[in-house]
């Protein structure tokens, strides 16, 4: 049997082997995609400063909410029991003006004890901040400080003046405990 000899030349058949095609790139530009990478990562920074500053002003404003309780706590954390001395302060006031110079030769001490007692209680108020008001006839009437009990038409008065005192008021600091309780004329009627 002859042996074979290799054919130089593909025969038609057979498919021809070229050289490898450069691969031609198919992805996008390498720097494209970092800098899409930057940009999201630019995003999440931005987001997190933005949630960072959030709770910064969060955590100030408390800080200050804090602060202003405790300030008004301070100021304002006796109104209560100042309020609750008023009627003790109103009882011993008129102790005292009911007591004519009959009651106070006969009761001096008594009227002094009472005297010292309405003092300590004025003093210790005023310590805490407590102040009276203390409006007198003649007074214009002022509703942000007064309670006006009645109204009466009073010769030789305006309206809105204050023609009675019947209770003192008190305020702490800048908060009104009590307003003071007075009688107001009215337009005066004509004669």
């Amino acid at each position: 049997m002859a042996e074979a000899k290799p054919n130089p030349q593909p025969e038609a058949d057979e498919p021809e082997t070229a050289a490898p095609a450069p691969e031609v790139e198919t992805q996008e530009d390498p720097f494209a995609a970092l800098e899409e990478e930057v940009a999201v990562l630019i995003a999440e920074r931005d987001e997190m400063r933005d949630r960072m500053m959030r709770a910064l002003a969060d955590a100030e404003n408390s800080r200050k909410r804090a602060e202003k309780d405790r300030r008004d706590a301070q100021l304002y954390g006796g109104a209560r029991i100042a309020r609750d001395m008023l009627p003790v302060y109103d009882n011993l006031s008129r102790a005292l003006s009911a007591a004519n110079e009959e009651t106070r030769a006969g009761a001096a001490g008594l009227v002094e004890g009472v005297e010292l007692t309405l003092r300590e209680l004025t003093n210790i108020l005023e310590k805490h901040g407590v102040e009276r008001i203390s409006p007198v006839e003649g007074d214009n009437f002022d509703p942000h400080l007064h309670q006006a009990m009645f109204e009466a038409p009073v010769p030789g008065t305006r309206a809105g003046q204050i023609i009675q005192v019947m209770a003192e008021g008190f305020k702490l600091h800048d908060q009104l405990l009590r307003p003071a309780q007075v009688g107001v004329s009215s337009t005066p009627a004509a004669n």
